[in-house]
């Protein structure tokens, strides 16, 4: 005589426990602490890979951007030298603060990338950084752009990515023990897929993209004391979030971003501006340029990047 198949109730209790499970793995990952503290904001970091492992690959993948027969290195001293003098005094500001040691370990390179239709800029771990020239109409100032370089240097130097990494496994060890134990239950395909569905929207919304926000918050916080020391006026990043605000349409609602709205950032940034103007009002200041105009529409033989067209500083 077959086993009894249990009745629906019983099954929907066990699938309701098992999703549990996998949800209470997911949480008990990024619960762990952190193996690291951000000097800053005191939030604990899960840093599960060395910082050599990131650096060599951020070398790697900057040197095939470099090498991208599609991206074109603007040698135009007009465009190149603001942005190699805003970074001097970025760096030289980062190794003065908390991240002292990792600054001054970095082997910095900064690269200005001409693709005057994308609005970007980047640091990697190690201290690669590029700024595309579509970035200078948002930033206007060398100010401006000291408060966008602040921000992406502290990505790279409070380890964002490698976070982001760790809590990436974490991710997938937890989707897999769920995995794991709704095969072991006799349910449908559709009901296992079903379940992972929910446990993967569980762990995007409810896990990756408030890390990603707290880490574009973090990067805002630190990045605007960094500028400030550097000599530049940090009110400049208020102003760069209100154009940004003006620029962006149809941006997706910030419970489903990975960066903050517009708005939080602005209210966050007016938040620490008087931390930020103390470092500012004894620091030697910075010349205050204008950056150079760009053209949004370049010659049809101009080489892009291949972030053609992005119209969104990202981290």
């Amino acid at each position: 005589m077959p086993p009894r198949e249990p009745d629906v109730s019983m099954r929907h209790t066990r699938w309701w426990t098992h999703l549990q499970l996998g949800a209470y793995l997911l949480g008990m990952g990024f619960g762990l602490s952190g193996c690291e503290t951000n000097p800053y904001t005191k939030r604990s970091q899960l840093l599960l890979l060395p910082d050599s492992y990131m650096s060599q690959m951020a070398a790697t993948q900057y040197n095939q951007v470099l090498q991208d027969p599609k991206v074109t290195l603007s040698t135009d001293p007009k465009e190149v030298e603001p942005v190699k003098r805003v970074a001097a005094r970025i760096i030289e500001a980062a190794k003065r603060s908390k991240y002292a040691e990792a600054a001054k370990a970095f082997k910095w390179e900064v690269t200005v990338i001409k693709d005057d239709k994308t609005k970007n800029a980047w640091a990697m771990p190690g201290g690669k950084i590029a700024v595309y020239t579509g970035i200078f109409p948002m930033a206007k100032t060398e100010a401006g752009l000291a408060a966008i370089m602040g921000h992406e240097v502290i990505h790279a130097l409070a380890q964002h990515g490698g976070e982001r990494m760790s809590q990436g496994l974490v991710s997938q060890f937890g989707m897999t023990a769920a995995a794991v134990a709704l095969s072991t239950q006799g349910f449908s395909p559709q009901m296992n897929q079903l379940a992972m569905q929910a446990l993967g929207m569980g762990a995007q919304v409810g896990v990756l993209l408030p890390f990603s926000r707290s880490h574009e918050s973090e990067a805002d916080y630190v990045g605007v004391l960094l500028a400030a020391d550097a000599g530049y006026d940090p009110r400049e990043a208020i102003h760069i979030w209100q154009r940004m605000a003006e620029a962006s349409q149809g941006a997706p609602s910030e419970f489903l971003s990975t960066h903050p709205a517009h708005e939080t950032r602005i209210a966050d940034l007016q938040k620490w501006m008087p931390e930020a103007l103390a470092l500012y009002q004894p620091a030697p200041k910075a010349p205050v340029n204008d950056l150079p105009l760009i053209n949004p529409s370049p010659p049809a033989n101009t080489k892009a990047s291949p972030s053609k067209g992005k119209t969104s500083w990202r981290q």
